[in-house]
């Protein structure tokens, strides 16, 4: 028996007299993936299921590995990677439709305001333990590092030269919220998440703080202007081409009528990308 929550029967009648059963598609949207990416996907996700009546886009999150595997293995129709495809992902075919930054966070009250490259790594790999030493309290530094399948873990690494097993890590967490969670409930801690996340949460009162990359305010305009060093594709992607409704909804997320919602997570909207 056909599910008649996912599929619709449609009657053709040709011509020639002759009818056909034929199953319409599917009116629902599987959308796995980055949890950077989630929260505006599920934004345009509500945008479209109104202009399109009868449809349901389900936004999961997991990681950017997650979107990768479950796009190639049917699991989604579309997958969230906030990051670039790799060589060996060419099966898939990416849509980008936003830019992100990736930041370092701390805590509001922590007084010291920029690291320097060679700070940052002697932080994450335990050579620097005190604020004190940064100018900052006689605290100890609580490092935030995020889990492997995460693309901002993976682009933190290779802006920075590090490997993961260089990291000394007190506190592993998953997506931006852990994290940003994570920091504001810790005096002395320090990670690093989306620009659009943090800037979306310190506007709104979260006690964190965003420290500028190479002297660079890591804000949304410094992303559009391509003049901050740690930006990123954010992107939409499926096995091999997309097609049907998967196409008609990559498109919206695409266009320039989801530019404002776009921007109210604090990204910067590619309703032109190629």
């Amino acid at each position: 028996m056909l599910d008649f929550c996912l599929r619709r029967l449609a009657i053709l009648i040709l011509s020639s007299g002759l009818v056909f059963a034929v199953q319409a598609e599917s009116s629902r949207l599987i959308i796995t993936g980055s949890s950077t990416v989630a929260p505006v996907i599920s934004d345009i996700g509500k945008a479209f299921e109104q202009a399109n009546p009868g449809t349901r886009i389900d936004v999961q999150t997991g990681g950017s590995s997650r979107g990768i595997a479950d796009a190639r293995e049917g699991r989604a129709d579309i997958g969230m990677v906030s990051r670039a495809l790799n060589d060996n992902e060419n099966d898939l075919t990416a849509y980008p439709f936003a830019m992100d930054g990736i930041s370092i966070i701390t805590h509001a009250s922590n007084p010291v305001n920029a690291l320097s490259r060679e700070n940052t790594i002697a932080v994450f790999t335990g050579k620097i333990t005190n604020w004190k030493a940064l100018g900052g309290p006689d605290r100890p530094i609580t490092v935030v590092n995020k889990a492997e399948g995460r693309s901002t873990l993976e682009l933190f690494l290779a802006f920075f030269q590090l490997k993961n097993s260089d990291v000394q890590a007190q506190v592993v967490i998953g997506d931006n919220q852990q994290g940003i969670k994570t920091v504001a409930g810790n005096p002395g801690a320090i990670g690093y998440v989306s620009i659009g996340t943090a800037e979306f949460e310190a506007e709104y009162g979260t006690p964190i703080k965003l420290l500028p990359m190479a002297g660079i305010a890591p804000t949304t305009a410094h992303v559009a202007d391509g003049s901050y060093p740690l930006s990123r594709q954010l992107n939409l992607v499926t096995a091999g081409h997309a097609g049907g409704l998967a196409a008609e909804f990559i498109a919206f997320a695409r266009s320039a009528s989801v530019n404002a919602l776009i921007g109210e997570h604090f990204f910067v909207a590619l309703s032109n990308a190629k």
